[in-house]
């Protein structure tokens, strides 16, 4: 369906009041925009990516190219949405329950492989998770306007989530794979490291979690599990409480990473370390919703499966690192997905003036 309106400014309001922006202004997407960002993808206008919940609203390449202009988006940053709308598609990311919970969770996405740098820039060091960086606010974005646009999810309709969350406008950064010990994220799930991947997890929004131990000491590798343990372990948070099956994820900075790196801890032995460490006495738990227990054990984990926290490497160097809890509902339980960023799939762009 084409719209007219008389300048961009009354298309800009008309935007608003029908309910397709996220609150904030969008560039509009004009049919020379739209069929620019469609050139430059390689792909047919009409191709879907999948259906998305809760309305099952078909994810062609043109709507989604509509949302990515609206985000901001440039055509580099274009491969790395496709990816992204491939990725939420798929069945076990439960894309219909995490839009209507009414948990804050929100989808956010990490950028291996050349697409961090052939897809725009995608910042992975100081600020990478906030704002200041176009790429990861405008491939994030454009995500959440196909939320809303095509699954249907607008607040206090399908989008029930109590209080929202700042992260729902969007959460895209790259992997500071350069300065990780740690091999990239996307090859744990068997991809290889030349490979450009995006991969993608419901979660809460980060909580800092503070380390100024002496990196040369023995113990301190021990003392920053510990650390991350009891921030993963809220007794607040839905993992303790419903069972510990989803998956959560850790984003160490590269200071405290080499810590761990420096005393021989690998992603798999940090893994199941935290898996062991993060949990909370039952009787703890009783005391606060007992109906949401589930299993029958003394003590309970945030995570019962190592291999379901995810841990990677972003930001600045310092004294913090963060832990991002999930939601852990959901009939896949809250899982991890990721799909390969097609690059140099591009069309050349015609000469055109500029807008």
């Amino acid at each position: 369906m084409l719209w007219s309106a008389p300048d961009e400014s009354a298309a800009l309001e008309a935007l608003h009041a029908s309910g397709c922006t996220d609150g904030l202004p969008v560039l509009v997407p004009t049919p020379e925009r739209v069929e620019r960002m469609i050139l430059a993808s390689g792909h047919e206008t009409d191709m879907s990516l999948g259906s998305m919940g809760p309305q099952w609203g078909n994810a062609t390449v043109g709507k989604v190219a509509v949302a990515a202009i609206m985000a901001g988006c440039l055509p580099d940053h274009f491969p790395v949405v496709v990816a992204a709308i491939k990725a939420v598609c798929q069945d076990t990311f439960d894309l219909a329950e995490i839009q209507c919970t009414t948990h804050c969770i929100f989808p956010m996405l990490i950028v291996n492989g050349p697409a961090r740098m052939d897809c725009g820039d995608i910042a992975s060091g100081f600020g990478a998770l906030g704002p200041g960086h176009r790429a990861n606010a405008s491939i994030g974005r454009a995500l959440r306007l196909t939320m809303i646009n095509i699954g249907g999810a607008r607040p206090g309709e399908a989008d029930m989530s109590l209080h929202g969350h700042p992260g729902k406008f969007t959460c895209c950064f790259a992997e500071d794979e350069e300065h990780s010990p740690f091999p990239p994220l996307h090859t744990s799930f068997g991809y290889n490291a030349e490979q450009s991947v995006v991969t993608i997890l419901g979660v809460e929004g980060p909580h800092s979690t503070i380390f100024t131990g002496n990196a040369d000491d023995p113990a301190a590798a021990e003392g920053l599990i510990d650390a991350l343990a009891s921030v993963l372990a809220n007794t607040g948070s839905n993992n303790s409480h419903l069972g510990g099956h989803a998956a959560v994820a850790i984003v160490l900075n590269h200071d405290h990473a080499s810590v761990l790196a420096k005393h021989g801890y690998t992603r798999e032995t940090l893994q199941t370390a935290l898996s062991k460490r993060a949990v909370t006495p039952r009787e703890t738990l009783l005391k606060m919703n007992p109906k949401m227990l589930v299993g029958d054990e003394a003590m309970i984990p945030a995570v019962r499966e190592p291999q379901n926290i995810l841990v990677l490497v972003a930001g600045g160097s310092g004294l913090y690192s963060m832990v991002m809890p999930s939601w852990c509902a959901g009939p896949h339980g809250n899982v991890v997905v990721h799909e390969q960023i097609e690059i140099g799939q591009f069309c050349e762009l015609p000469s055109v003036a500029a807008d």
